[in-house]
């Protein structure tokens, strides 16, 4: 099943990178596809696809992982520019410690990169328990204690 995503998803990927959507170029078209399936044949045989290079079990909940955290942009974004607008409004630095509840390596590592993403904080630090995260204001340190993309993040893994 793997290998048939990553064959379906290297010619998507074909198609947006060549621009060639037409079927008036069949031949363009058929070469393309073989040559998705020469590289995941070539792939397969090396032994380089793991369950964390391809993670289509993660695929269900990211559909609703990824407009959350859209969001959580889109509001930190309008929050860190009312900020640089306003010099009323104040900035206070701080580096906070949160604690990570997944079991994987690659939502730890998603975790820390949505923390990242998110204006007005920094992922640090990543070891096995806990993230280092620097936050603009006292509010984006709230935010990232208060376990809500923490929670998000885990339930990827269900």
């Amino acid at each position: 099943m793997r290998y048939i995503f990553f064959c379906v998803f290297s010619f998507v990927i074909w198609l947006l990178w060549s621009g060639h959507y037409a079927l008036h170029h069949p031949l363009i078209l058929t070469m393309g596809m073989l040559s998705c399936g020469f590289v995941v044949y070539l792939v397969s045989r090396l032994d380089i696809v793991d369950e964390e290079g391809i993670p289509i079990h993660l695929a269900r909940h990211m559909v609703l992982y990824i407009p959350w955290l859209a969001w959580a942009i889109f509001k930190a974004n309008i929050d860190v520019a009312k900020r640089i607008l306003s010099p009323r409004l104040p900035i206070a630095p701080r580096i906070v410690r949160v604690t990570g509840t997944q079991k994987t390596d690659l939502c730890r590592v998603i975790f820390a990169n949505s923390i990242t993403l998110t204006p007005g904080t920094v992922s640090l630090d990543l070891d096995e328990e806990e993230i280092v995260v620097h936050a603009l204001t006292e509010e984006a340190a709230d935010d990232v204690q208060s376990g809500d993309m923490d929670r998000r993040v885990t339930a990827l893994e269900r």
